[in-house]
C-alpha cells in the first residue's frame, strides 16, 4: 500500500474542502488526526511526514493570513492523501540478478535481487523487488517481505547528460540556433538549474522568440521531466522499495523491467533495467540505472532503432561496443550494437518466427546469459489464442549475429489447468541466470502469480545444439 497524492477535479473542490476544515474546531481536528493514525498509523512509514507534504501542495489555496495549528495541517494534508494497492490486479513478470552484496554467505550460494512489475488500480505498473538465496543445492528461499512499501524521494537536481538532450533534440528536428546556444553552455552532465539558467540566457541573447524555440522550450521541460533520478531510505529493506511512476511518460506504468548486472570494462559494476515507459497512449522505451538499489537513474534513449517494446542489454561489450537485443518490428528479434548506451540504430535482423507456437511474433525474456557454449537468449514466441510460450536461442560469443541453435518446442509453457487469470494463457519472464550449472528461471503465470523455475543448463544446451 502506498501513499499518493489525492485531488478532486477542479481547484473550487479543493477550495470547498479546505473551507470545510478550516471550519472545524481544534478539539474536532485533534480526534481526526487520532482516528486517522489509528485506522493507517501502522500501515505506512512517516504518516505525518507524508501528510505534510500534501499540505505543501495545496498551502497556496489556504490565506497566507490564516494561522494553523500542526495539527490541521496534518489534517488538511490527509484529506488531500489516498492509498494505493500497488498489487492489487497482479505481480508478474519478474527478472533475477545477483545481489550487490554476496557476504555472510556459505560456499556455492548467491544472494540475489527478482524485480517484478506490480499492477494496481487504473492497470497501473510500477516496480517491485524481492531478495533471497539459492543455496549450495539450488533450494530456493526467499527472505520475507516488507509488510510496508515506501516510494522514494524525487532528487530535484539529478545529473542530466549532455549526449540524451543533444540526442532527443536532434531526433526531434530541434537542432536549431536556439537549443545549440543552450547546449554549448553547458558541460558533458549538468543540473536542472544550470540547464533552466542556460535556457533563460538564451531567451534574452539567442534568436527573437519564434514557434521554432517554443517548441524546443516545450521539448525540454519534457526532456527534463522523464531524465530523473530517485533515492531510498537505507533503513527501508528492498522488498519495501517500489519505483512508481514519476514522469508524464509513464503515468500508466513502467512495464517489464528487464534488469541485468552490466560488468564493464574496468570491472564496475552497474544494473541496468531496460522498460517500456507507458502514458495510456503513447509507450517510450527508457532505461534505469544503479549500483546499490537506493539511488536510480531513469534516462530516455534515443536513435532510429529505439522503437517498439522487449529491448535487452547484454550483461557486458562486446569488442569495445554496447549490444542489445529488441524487437524493433514487433515481430522479429533484431540486434544492434552502440558506441554510446543511450543511442542506438541500425538494427540487424536476428530471429524470425518459424515454429506455430511463435508465428504471431517473438521477442526476448530478458539479457542473454553468458555460457561457455555461447550467449543463450530466452525468448517468448506468441501463437494460436494469444498463447505464449517461452523458447531459448544460442549465439556465437564473439559474433552475437551468429545463431547457433534454437529450440523447436517451447522450453516452457502453461499447462491446461493452469490457463486461467488476469491474462490467460500467457508465460512470461524479463531475466534468468545461471548458478552452479543451474538455469534460475523466474516466471509470470497468466499475470496473475510468479514461481521459479531451475532447469539443468548442460542438457538445454545440449538441446540448442542438436
Amino acid at each position: 500500500m502506498l501513499i499518493r497524492p489525492f485531488f478532486p477535479t477542479g481547484p473550487g473542490r479543493v477550495k470547498e474542502i479546505i473551507e470545510r476544515i478550516l471550519a472545524l474546531g481544534e478539539f474536532e481536528v485533534k480526534a481526526q488526526l487520532d482516528r486517522l493514525r489509528l485506522e493507517s498509523g501502522d500501515r505506512h512509514t512517516d504518516l505525518d511526514g507524508a501528510w505534510l507534504r500534501q499540505f505543501d501542495r495545496v498551502r497556496a489555496h489556504v490565506s497566507k493570513h490564516t494561522a494553523l495549528s500542526e495539527n490541521r495541517r496534518l489534517v488538511l494534508g490527509a484529506y488531500f492523501t489516498g492509498e494505493y494497492a500497488i498489487e492489487s490486479a497482479a505481480l508478474f513478470n519478474p527478472s533475477i540478478v545477483p545481489h550487490p552484496d554476496q557476504t555472510n554467505l556459505e560456499e556455492g550460494e548467491l544472494r540475489f535481487v527478482l524485480s517484478l512489475r506490480a499492477v494496481g488500480e487504473g492497470h497501473i505498473s510500477s516496480i517491485e523487488f524481492r531478495t533471497g538465496i539459492i543455496r549450495r543445492n539450488h533450494a530456493l528461499e526467499m527472505d520475507r517481505t516488507s509488510r510496508l512499501a515506501t516510494a522514494p524521494e524525487v532528487d530535484p537536481e539529478p545529473t542530466l547528460p549532455k549526449s540524451i538532450f543533444t540526442h532527443k533534440l536532434n531526433e526531434n528536428g530541434l537542432g536549431n540556433n536556439w537549443s545549440k546556444f543552450v547546449m554549448d553552455r553547458l558541460g558533458h552532465a549538468f543540473s536542472r538549474s544550470e540547464l533552466f539558467d542556460a535556457m533563460h540566457r538564451a531567451s534574452h541573447e539567442a534568436q527573437p522568440d519564434s514557434e521554432d524555440v517554443r517548441r524546443t522550450i516545450e521539448f525540454l521541460h519534457w526532456l527534463v521531466e522523464a531524465n530523473y533520478e530517485v533515492n531510498f531510505n537505507s533503513a527501508i529493506p528492498i522488498s519495501g522499495r517500489v519505483i512508481f511512476p514519476v514522469s508524464l511518460n509513464e503515468t500508466n506504468g513502467m512495464e517489464d523491467a528487464r534488469f541485468v548486472r552490466f560488468v564493464d570494462e574496468d570491472q564496475s559494476a552497474t544494473y541496468y533495467a531496460t522498460y517500456t515507459a507507458y502514458n495510456g497512449r503513447l509507450i517510450q522505451p527508457q532505461l534505469i540505472s544503479t549500483s546499490d538499489f537506493l539511488k536510480f537513474r531513469v534516462s530516455t534513449l534515443a536513435g532510429p532503432a529505439i522503437q517498439n517494446k522487449g529491448m535487452a542489454l547484454f550483461p557486458k561489450r562486446i569488442h569495445g561496443r554496447y549490444a542489445m537485443l529488441s524487437r524493433y518490428d514487433d515481430q522479429n528479434l533484431f540486434l544492434m550494437f552502440s558506441e554510446d548506451l543511450y543511442f542506438w540504430r541500425d538494427p540487424s535482423l536476428l530471429l524470425q518466427p518459424c515454429q506455430p507456437w511463435e508465428f504471431v511474433k517473438i521477442g526476448n525474456c530478458g539479457s542473454p546469459i553468458e555460457t561457455e557454449a555461447g550467449w543463450l537468449v530466452l525468448t517468448h514466441g506468441v501463437g494460436p489464442m494469444r498463447k505464449y510460450c517461452l523458447g531459448a536461442a544460442l549465439l556465437d560469443l564473439e559474433d552475437p549475429s551468429e545463431v547457433l541453435g534454437r529450440l523447436k518446442e517451447p522450453l516452457l509453457e502453461t499447462a491446461p489447468e493452469r490457463r486461467d487469470g488476469y491474462v490467460p494463457n500467457v508465460i512470461y519472464t524479463c531475466g534468468a541466470l545461471v548458478h552452479r550449472g543451474q538455469l534460475v528461471l523466474p516466471y509470470g503465470l497468466n499475470d496473475s502469480v510468479t514461481t521459479i523455475a531451475t532447469i539443468e543448463l548442460e542438457a538445454l544446451l545440449a538441446a540448442l545444439g542438436s
